[in-house]
Formats: C-alpha cells, structure tokens, sequence
C-alpha cells in the first residue's frame, strides 16, 4: 500500500510539472511567433535584394501566429487543471497558508481534537463540492458543448472540467489520509504551514 502511494506522490509531482512546462511551453511560442515575424519584415527591408525571401518568412510565421488562436484558451484549460490538480498536492506537502499558530499554543490532545473537527469540516466541504462538480460535469456531458477555441479540435467543456470533481475527490482523499493519521496520534492537526516558525527557522538558518 504504501508503495502504491509512493508512485500517486510520484505521478501527482510529475502531473504538475507537465502541466507547468506545457503551459511555459505554449506562451513561449506563441510570444515568439508574434514578435518574429516582424524581424524578417525588418530584414526585408534592409536587405532589399532579398526582400522576397524575408517576406516570405515573414508571412509564414505570421500565419502561424494567427493559426495559435487556440493557445490562450489551452492556457487556460491547462491552468485550471493545474489549480485543481494543485489542491490535493498542497493538502499533502502543508502548502497552506499558516493559520493555526493559535492552536499550537493549545495543550497536544486539544490540538488534536480541534484537528479532527477542522478535518471533519474538509472532508465534508470536499465531499460536497466533489458531488456538485460531478452533477455539473454530467450536464456538461448531456449538453456535449465544444470547448472556446478548442472544439474544432474535439475538445469538449466536460474534458477541461472534469479535473474539479477528480481534483476535489483526491482532497477528500488527502484529508481523509490525514484524518486517519489523527486518529493513529501520528499527528495532531492539519499539519498547515507555521509562517511564523518558518520565519524564525529561516533567521536562525542566516549566517552571523
């Protein structure tokens, strides 16, 4: 079992960079395409004896440019799985902001009982918007609408927002690991970030 979550830790890690090198990726050439095209408009003006070859440069990156009408909209769609892919990862590394500082003051077996009822409150908020994001994604599917700049290439609505009911079911999962570990005393709250701890964790870390 907990080689099975090593290789979900794995592939939920390498998920994320794919989606943040796909969208880098994407911006990049569509940035340069529409600011290259002018470099060989310029060179074809320099350079009149062979104007005709710049200018035909030119023309093929500029319509390779304007063929990229697709790439905001895939932006998007890639940013959004990557938010949604993103929830489940930040419940399992503590990337939240730190708002428990207050409850750490609190004697251990209170910080635990305070973390079951924090985690009780998550779980049952990630169920429900799991359940209502799954309904949303059926009416998606029954209505079968092409997504924006993307539909001509098959991609439907339901395909970019199927990540909210998986990315809210595997927070349901997270904090159920969570939950569990509570009960096993392994822990005692959510394990959210201490700003301040880490603040002073990293003075002390400066040199003198």
């Amino acid at each position: 079992m907990n080689a099975l979550w090593r290789v979900w830790d794995h592939f939920e890690e390498g998920f994320i960079a794919f989606l943040l090198a796909a969208m880098t990726l994407v911006t990049f050439v569509y940035v340069v395409l529409n600011n290259l095209y002018t470099v060989f408009y310029s060179l074809a003006d320099s350079f009149p004896a062979a104007e005709e070859f710049f200018f035909s440069v030119g023309d093929v990156v500029i319509g390779m440019a304007q063929s990229m009408t697709w790439s905001t909209a895939l932006t998007k769609a890639l940013f959004a799985w990557l938010i949604f892919s993103g929830l489940a990862y930040g419940v399992r590394t503590a990337g939240h902001i730190g708002v428990d500082a207050l409850v750490k003051l609190a004697p251990r077996h209170i910080q635990r009982v305070i973390g079951i009822i924090a985690c009780l409150f998550c779980l049952g908020y990630s169920a429900l918007l799991t359940v209502a994001s799954f309904e949303w994604i059926q009416a998606l599917l029954t209505a079968n609408i092409g997504a924006e700049d993307l539909g001509h290439f098959g991609v439907k609505q339901w395909h970019i927002g199927m990540i909210v009911p998986i990315g809210f079911a595997m927070v349901f999962i997270r904090f159920a690991e969570i939950f569990v570990r509570i009960l096993r005393n392994e822990q005692a709250g959510l394990g959210l970030a201490d700003e301040a701890a880490e603040a002073a964790k990293l003075g002390d870390e400066e040199p003198k």
